[in-house]
């Protein structure tokens, strides 16, 4: 199951995702910064699948340059990368499944792990 994150280029600092500022929102090309980013990438039309050691992340392009971007995760390490991107990069990260933003240098306060308790949740109250 995938895990579907939102990536924030904004002057804010977002705390609550209620709260975003639009007019404080910068559209940037997130599709060219992650293509450049990684070496194993598929293409298939408007769509994108990075595939890199026990994970890979899936996107669809953009006409042109987007403040946001959803992004679905399969694997933790996809979410160490993209972290050090939005370190590097300045983004922000929204967890859609949480409904929390990402503490990128305390990942493990709302990351991985909190994800798998979710879906572990999902399925036992689903049996």
């Amino acid at each position: 199951m995938s895990w579907d994150i939102v990536l924030f280029n904004s002057k804010q600092k977002i705390d609550s995702i209620e709260n975003v500022d639009e007019n404080q929102l910068e559209p940037i090309e997130f599709v060219k910064i992650l293509e450049d980013s990684f070496g194993e990438i598929v293409m298939n039309k408007n769509h994108r699948e990075i595939k890199g050691k026990d994970f890979s992340i899936d996107f669809y392009t953009d006409d042109e340059p987007v403040s946001n971007k959803m992004i679905s995760l399969y694997g933790e390490n996809g979410l160490f990368e993209l972290i050090e991107l939005a370190k590097k990069y300045d983004w922000q990260i929204y967890d859609t499944e949480l409904d929390v933003m990402i503490d990128l240098n305390n990942p493990q306060n709302n990351g991985f792990k909190n994800h798998q308790n979710y879906l572990n949740q999902i399925l036992k109250n689903g049996e």
